[in-house]
């Protein structure tokens, strides 16, 4: 199952990272989003992280010319009948990712993958919104997509072990390790990680030490590149609420109940460094 064309639904940090990679691959890619200003902003994005990459001479600049090439811009799924496999990268909310996998399946040919970068919705749910759950799939890239390694890989019950080997391949044409989940609430990465964070939001919620204490102990201590509510910040503070939301509802177990601040963060709008303001300030 050659995969040669892809369309990336999402220009946001996870779609254009996607799409980023998918064209230095040498694939042919259409960046999707709803509105001309945010496709526009995620090629102004692409176009910033290839050029550092020609500056530290990791890629030649014919080969970033070639890269933006490859990629082209829509404000709909018109051209979607042409895609060999569509990677969506929309909201962290399943009603707008069935909507959007029904639509999908109406317009994408028989036979093309429609993959989901989801973090933590189930796949078969996801899958069962199509006539073709056999083909539908998590392909979850970690943020930066450019600079991570990892592809978190995840069938859903329906999902055919042809659909999964031919994304397995596609991660490692990407220069990625795609790495095998089974579907369950968070799948691994983000069933280890958002406690992790959530416990770190209580402990600042019940003045156990301050943001930096938290962030400085887990950076030193335990050699995370980042602290954990820097990571929050990082990743979206609404992002970290749906995600601990999903494991909640998932497992109807209390220890993955979100803090209080954490929701009343997201209340103000507080979503970290996309808005300028979380635990910290940008």
């Amino acid at each position: 199952m050659g995969i040669e064309t892809i369309g990336v639904i999402g220009a946001g940090q996870m779609g254009n990272g996607i799409a980023q990679v998918a064209a230095v691959a040498g694939l042919r890619v259409t960046m999707v989003d709803v509105k001309q200003e945010f496709v526009d902003r995620g090629m102004a994005t692409i176009r910033k992280s290839l050029a550092k990459m020609v500056e530290k001479q990791k890629m030649t600049a014919a080969d970033q010319a070639a890269a933006l090439g490859r990629i082209g811009t829509a404000t709909d799924l018109s051209g979607a009948e042409g895609w060999d496999m569509a990677i969506e990268a929309a909201v962290e909310n399943e009603t707008v990712k069935k909507d959007l996998f029904r639509e999908l399946d109406q317009k994408c040919r028989p036979g093309a993958i429609l993959a989901t970068n989801t973090s933590s919705i189930s796949i078969t749910a996801i899958g069962a919104a199509t006539r073709r759950p056999e083909s539908v799939i998590g392909m979850h890239f970690m943020n930066p997509v450019p600079l991570m390694t990892l592809v978190e890989v995840i069938r859903g019950h329906a999902t055919s072990g042809a659909t999964a080997a031919a994304v397995v391949d596609l991660a490692k044409t990407m220069g990625k390790t795609p790495l095998e989940a089974n579907d369950s609430p968070g799948f691994v990465a983000n069933r280890i990680l958002l406690p992790m964070i959530n416990e770190a939001i209580f402990a600042l919620h019940e003045g156990v030490a301050t943001k930096e204490s938290i962030d400085g102990i887990m950076k030193l201590g335990m050699n995370h590149p980042m602290g954990p509510l820097a990571l929050a910040d990082f990743i979206g503070l609404d992002t970290c609420l749906s995600i601990l939301q999903v494991l909640h509802d998932g497992f109807n177990d209390s220890k993955y109940r979100p803090c209080p601040l954490l929701k009343k963060m997201v209340a103000a709008g507080h979503l970290g460094k996309k808005t300028g303001q979380g635990f910290y300030h940008y």
